[in-house]
């Protein structure tokens, strides 16, 4: 089985904010596998089961607020017997260029509430992880940036970029991490052809 959790803060205060990105992009994936098909209300998640081209798939959308996000994350770990590899977290990034994507197989929450929490109840950071870019605050206060809502602007670049990230967390349920990192990670070109560093702060 493979579970793919979109992080977010449920109820319409928090609908379409930039903090919300992991929940558009299961929205997405739900609409295209699976439109119609009823949501279940489980480990304190909104849940949608469909499958991969040779397994079952649940898509994820924790009720618990950002900051909690391990309760669903573990329960769901714990239930099913899953390895950490077998789970994929969607969340938004505010040190990465706006709609770009970069997948890792782990790493340190990188100031991440929601990150920090799921690390935390599942003892260790070694989980494959899809961060979307929604670009730098600035000079707004970070909180007050990732709990506002994109820009005109913004939105109408989102709307194609979360295509691109529900395709490469579909690409990783089929596929694995590695053809997912290889076919999806934004690549910026450098120099005699160099890749940049990663930058692992995450909003």
């Amino acid at each position: 089985m493979k579970v793919i959790v979109g992080l977010g803060n449920p109820g319409p205060t928090y609908q379409h904010t930039r903090h919300n990105v992991g929940f558009m992009v299961v929205d997405r994936l739900a609409q295209r596998l699976a439109p119609g098909s009823p949501v279940r209300s489980q480990f304190q998640a909104a849940v949608l089961e469909t499958r991969t081209d040779d397994d079952k798939c649940l898509l994820v959308k924790p009720m618990t607020y950002m900051n909690l996000s391990g309760t669903t994350v573990a329960e769901i770990v714990r239930f099913y017997k899953l390895d950490a590899g077998d789970l994929l977290v969607i969340t938004d990034d505010a040190a990465l260029p706006l709609g770009d994507l970069r997948l890792r197989k782990g790493g340190s929450d990188g100031g991440h509430n929601g990150l920090a929490d799921i690390a935390l109840r599942l003892g260790t950071e070694e989980y494959p992880r899809l961060r979307v870019g929604i670009d730098p605050p600035g000079r707004l206060p970070r909180h007050d940036y990732v709990l506002g809502r994109f820009t005109p602007e913004q939105a109408a670049v989102m709307q194609d970029r979360l295509g691109g990230a529900a395709d490469a967390a579909w690409c990783w349920a089929n596929e694995g991490i590695d053809a997912a990192m290889n076919r999806f990670n934004t690549r910026k070109a450098r120099p005699g052809g160099a890749e940049p560093a990663s930058n692992d702060q995450e909003s």
